[in-house]
């Protein structure tokens, strides 16, 4: 399937996918994600010219993974729940949970996305598409309110500003009467700390710091002061994952000083906020 038509933002999706399934490729893999897999293998793309490193490769699958484990134990809860997929790109978290039924999921993503992911992987029944701009109010319009909801966002705020990030978990608060608000995150994010991203980064023709708009925030409880209908429900960092122990050598030492230096336990994170 050719994505040649894709601009900057939406083929950030493709970075993700593709460690996804590089993941599965690997001889011990995280996610084990065979539908990333297939779905690499449809998309004409010069996968090489993405900046997925041998450090970001795990960290993606493993976040991932963390996410699917919250989704999971939510429907366990809330057997009629909606779950919703920001920024969902080509993710088959939905055929990894395989929610039963009662439950309905939703993926939201730009038009042009959504309309190349139906071509590239296999229907869900639980799973309804929906073609908006997450910078639009309206985005969730169609989406049942009045049930339990699942919210996620797997590798979508970094490239949002504050205001869009404010104003996207205003609309979940808004418009969906309970739930939790899953995310990853990479703590605080310094204007350094994203130039030397795009130094590491510069031989890559589609590199996603390029793209990286959010400055992030240190302290977990920042997103309760920017919206007092939620609240933060756990805070747990892919650094400190038993999984950590099969990362690369250098990963692998950042990853056990996480245990004595928070500041790197928040470089790779996932939040959860009940509202």
């Amino acid at each position: 399937m050719d994505v040649s038509h894709l601009d900057s933002v939406e083929q950030t999706a493709l970075l993700t996918e593709y460690c996804r399934a590089l993941d599965h490729r690997a001889a011990r893999p995280i996610l084990a994600d065979r539908w990333a897999d297939a779905t690499a293998d449809a998309i004409d793309y010069d996968f090489s010219t993405l900046a997925a490193t041998p450090s970001v490769v795990p960290l993606v699958a493993l976040r991932a993974k963390m996410l699917d484990e919250i989704i999971s134990g939510f429907l366990t809860d809330h057997r009629d729940a909606v779950v919703v997929d920001l920024g969902a790109g080509f993710s088959s978290a939905v055929h990894r949970v395989n929610p039963p039924a009662g439950v309905d999921w939703y993926s939201v993503d730009l038009p042009r996305v959504i309309e190349l992911r139906a071509g590239v992987l296999p229907a869900h029944p639980a799973d309804h598409p929906v073609a908006a701009s997450l910078t639009d109010p309206g985005w969730a319009a169609a989406i049942p309110a009045d049930r339990p909801a699942l919210v996620f966002a797997d590798g979508l705020i970094a490239f949002l500003d504050e205001a869009a990030v404010t104003s996207l978990f205003t609309v979940v608060t808004t418009h969906f009467a309970s739930g939790l608000l899953a995310f990853n995150d990479y703590g605080k994010v310094s204007r350094l700390n994203r130039l030397l991203g795009r130094i590491a980064t510069s031989r890559t023709t589609n590199s996603p710091h390029t793209q990286w708009n959010f400055a992030g925030f240190a302290d977990a409880r920042v997103p309760q002061r920017w919206n007092p209908a939620l609240t933060l429900h756990d805070e747990a960092s892919v650094m400190q994952r038993p999984e950590a122990a099969a990362f690369p050598a250098g990963l692998r030492i950042a990853a056990r000083l996480s245990h004595r230096v928070p500041s790197i336990a928040r470089k790779a994170r996932v939040l959860q906020y009940r509202f």
